[in-house]
């Protein structure tokens, strides 16, 4: 084109030969024809690439619709493409929302991409520094966010989380009021328990305000092995919620209020149907009458409020209500950045004059940028909770539980219907109901107050070089509080208007324990992170010890009357001094990871870590772990078919393997010790107090090891909105304790073989989840589910033997290598008979 507009507008003259003006003309368009078509194939294009913050967006896909021509963007965003003047772009990186951005003859194209709000909780925080992007995530790793925990209605946080996790499995085993369910990862144990970088137990985590909580991660599998000795049944991540740079204040207002209903409880007999019962029994028995004809049609009849049936179901289960409510202001400037959430729930008991359980919860994160380099922040959590309900022997739940099925339909809670005076209601006096109250049966109260104050520091090196600590102390006070009043009954005499004693217990208990648990944390890493072209590396070294103490001081009483509070000396007849000798644990951490265009995955880990419970020289071991992913959908084969590109956006395999550590046996096992006050004898007319061998010492306790191997797949359809997902894992878990049985020792010792790792099982599975996340105008849904199977079997066993084969097959599979662990015999109902002439005419073997 260029030398044509040259010989148009040129000062010289050519003589042109004479040609055919037909065929001249045609010539002209067809040269024109292939100008034109020339310079659609070549238009050099360049352009950039950066998110809502003007950053650059590094490994962002940029391709061509027409040309099918496609690339990356570097290390600044940038790129430079070949395509046609008409051509369309279509721009996208994980975690942001697609855009297509025609190029209309431009050679130069910046583009924003805006972060997808169905994707926030793509950055998965594995722990205190360590956070990544979950389309790098090479490890069987479920996550769930703020938005997915703030409708649900649990007392707890750990209820919060149920059904939300695949391969994480909840159980409840009862609905006291603040109970929390039992959490397991793929059915392994309890796991180890992380919030804001500091481990604590499954109780700190039950008693988060979830409203407080931003982002849960679990660690299935061996990306665990970098907490090293106690994470064998995997880790729970709890990450709080902070305030963000630039935000404006921002004040959110929860809460509900509602009520609970028991349900799926067996109704218990009626009077009528009692009564046939016993009528039954004493026919098939041939024992006399208690019960005569006219007696028991009263009852059927209801012929006065003396013969009516007593719905004791009714009576001790009540709806009680629960109602909940959070207020929390966030909001930063270019420097500092805060939350701060004060919460409070009160669930009352579904027993009838039952308190319950209440808890206020508070959470205060500070961070400041003292300079652009030097951050640190402050983290402050505290909360109060308290148990409250009558104080009654045993388990003081369960006695009033059973007592809707063991008080009698013929009897009432109190005689004359007078709550001052209990009667009693069933064959054995102490399961009446009537008494079971603050008033007669005394009141249990338990309250923890703790606080957890973290420190963090963050400096920047170099470019991309951090070093990071963080620092967290732990105090928390519990006290208990128990008094049991001997119970006292009454039958109410008509005629004399009085109410008389019919038996009286004399058992009183007063008991107090008082806790005053310490815990000290810190944690030093070095950090370092960058992009070189394509190649993304973030390494993490650091150090981490933690020391606790737990003392404890019980006491239990018996008064002499039930208006005595007190314990005094001449009352008290336990008391145990618990001083809580340290608990302290070490280790040095590790991790490397590698990416190439985020399309090639490795994670490289490792954990050296120490426990106060073992001897020198075995309180070490070395946990490591590694995995690897391939993202295809990163691949420009794939990118240049329309179909895959445009209803497949994520296509990831991965896989790991590591060694996990598990911590057995108790402290001090490799040294004889002495339990004090244990026996004792009279020795020149006086009693002295004796002291017992706590047993042999062994050299031969360590850590345990859980060797895990995981394979899974991750699939993204139609821009990420419908995910799914799929692993199977493989956990042979190792040197599990027991005892040799072929090493006699003199039974006059008397004492055993101590326990040594001689035994393994292992445990296959799989999960699976399935989620379809969108939006509808400003409303955000979620629809999901998922599914876990996990199976524990029999592994090695030291020297197993049987008496023969019924023994081996019926009472020892459990020494069986192959075998189901945890295996019952039972035998299989055929139903319940439903009439007389079902028993008469039912075939006797």
């Amino acid at each position: 084109m260029k030398n044509h507009n040259l010989f148009l507008t040129s000062n010289y003259r050519y003589r042109l030969p004479e040609l055919n003006l037909k065929k001249l003309i045609l010539s002209l368009i067809v040269l024109l024809s292939f100008v034109h078509v020339a310079a659609q194939n070549n238009i050099n294009i360049s352009g950039t690439v950066v998110d809502d913050q003007g950053e650059a967006v590094i490994g962002a896909s940029v391709v061509a619709q027409k040309s099918k021509n496609g690339t990356i963007t570097d290390v600044e965003g940038n790129f430079k493409l070949s395509v046609r003047s008409n051509d369309v772009l279509t721009i996208s990186f994980i975690g942001y929302i697609t855009q297509t951005v025609p190029v209309s003859g431009k050679n130069n194209i910046v583009v924003t991409l805006k972060e997808n709000s169905m994707l926030l909780d793509e950055v998965v925080v594995t722990g205190f520094g360590l956070a990544q992007k979950k389309a790098s995530v090479t490890g069987a790793i479920s996550s769930v966010g703020a938005q997915e925990l703030a409708h649900a209605k649990s007392v707890t946080a750990t209820g919060a989380l149920v059904g939300k996790l695949p391969g994480v499995n909840f159980r409840q085993d009862n609905g006291r009021p603040g109970a929390a369910p039992n959490i397991q990862i793929r059915n392994m144990g309890t796991p180890l328990i992380i919030i804001d970088g500091v481990q604590k137990d499954s109780g700190n985590l039950n008693n988060l305000d979830f409203n407080d909580i931003e982002s849960v991660s679990v660690l299935k599998d061996a990306s665990a092995a970098i907490y090293g000795m106690q994470a064998a049944n995997g880790v729970v991540v709890i990450t709080t919620k902070r305030g963000q740079k630039n935000q404006k204040l921002k004040v959110n207002v929860n809460g509900y209020y509602g009520w609970q209903l028991p349900s799926n409880y067996p109704k218990p007999a009626s009077a009528e149907d009692y009564l046939a019962a016993i009528i039954q029994t004493e026919t098939i028995n041939g024992t006399p009458r208690t019960v005569t004809k006219e007696e028991y049609q009263k009852w059927v009849d209801k012929v006065d409020e003396d013969h009516t049936s007593f719905d004791w179901y009714k009576y001790i289960w009540v709806s009680a209500p629960q109602s909940y409510v959070n207020a929390n202001v966030s909001g930063g400037t270019e420097k500092v950045r805060y939350y701060l959430s004060l919460g409070h729930i009160d669930q009352e008991g579904n027993i009838r004059g039952f308190n319950g359980f209440n808890r206020t919860n508070m959470q205060s994160n500070i961070d400041i940028d003292i300079t652009n380099r030097f951050k640190v922040g402050v983290a402050i959590n505290g909360r109060i909770e308290t148990t409250d309900n009558p104080g009654l022997p045993g388990d003081d739940y369960n006695l009033p539980i059973y007592g809707a099925y063991n008080n009698l339909p013929t009897k009432k809670p109190y005689a004359n219907n007078n709550p001052k005076y209990p009667a009693i209601s069933a064959p054995w006096a102490q399961d009446s109901f009537g008494w079971m109250n603050y008033e007669h049966a005394g009141r249990y109260k338990d309250q923890w107050k703790v606080i957890q104050i973290n420190g963090t520091a963050e400096y920047e090196i170099l470019k991309g070089l951090k070093a990071r600590g963080l620092f967290s102390y732990w105090l928390a006070n519990r006290r208990q509080s128990n008094r049991e009043y001997s119970y006292k009954f009454y039958e109410y005499d008509k005629e004399g208007d009085v109410y008389n004693v019919v038996e009286t217990g004399t058992a009183r208990y007063t008991e107090r324990s008082m806790e005053m648990k310490e815990e000290l944390t810190s944690n030093i890493q070095l950090s370092y992170e960058n992009t070189f072209a394509l190649h993304h590396v973030n390494a993490v070294v650091g150090f981490e010890a933690k020391k606790g103490t737990y003392p404890r001081m019980y006491a239990l009483g018996n008064p002499p009357a039930n208006g005595i509070p007190y314990i005094d000396k001449t009352s008290l007849s336990n008391f145990t001094d618990g001083i809580g000798n340290p608990q302290t644990r070490m280790g040095y951490i590790g991790r490397l990871n590698y990416d190439y265009a985020n399309k090639y995955i490795i994670e490289l880990s490792g954990r050296y870590d120490g426990s106060y419970r073992y001897k020198r020289g075995k309180r070490w071991g070395f946990f490591p772990s590694a995995s690897i992913g391939y993202r295809v959908t990163e691949e420009k084969f794939w990118q240049a078919v329309d179909f895959l590109k445009d209803n497949i956006t994520n296509l990831k395999i991965r896989a790991s393997y590591g060694v996990l550590g598990e911590e057995l046996g108790t402290a001090l096992s490799h040294i004889v010790g002495y339990n004090y006050n244990s026996g004792g004898a009279v020795i020149d007319g006086g009693l002295v107090t004796g002291s017992t061998v706590t047993g042999l010492a062994t050299d031969n306790i360590t850590w345990g090891k859980s060797k895990i191997l995981n394979i899974g797949i991750d699939l993204g359809f139609l821009d990420n909105r419908l995910n799914a997902s799929f692993d199977y894992f493989n956990r042979d878990q190792t040197g599990l304790l027991a005892s040799r049985y072929d090493v006699q020792i003199p039974e006059e010792v008397g004492f055993s073989l101590p326990q040594e790792n001689l035994n393994s099982n292992y445990a296959r599975g799989f999960d699976a989840s399935v989620n379809w996340r969108d939006r509808i105008g400003d409303v955000n849904y979620t629809v999901g589910g998922n599914v876990t199977y996990s199976r524990w079997y029999v592994g090695d066993r030291y020297k197993p033997r049987f008496s023969s084969e019924w023994q081996k097959f019926r009472y020892q599979a459990g020494n069986i290598k192959g075998r189901y662990t945890d295996v019952e015999f039972s035998l299989v109902s055929d139903g319940q008979f439903q009439s007389w002439e079902e028993i008469a005419n039912h075939p006797v073997d």
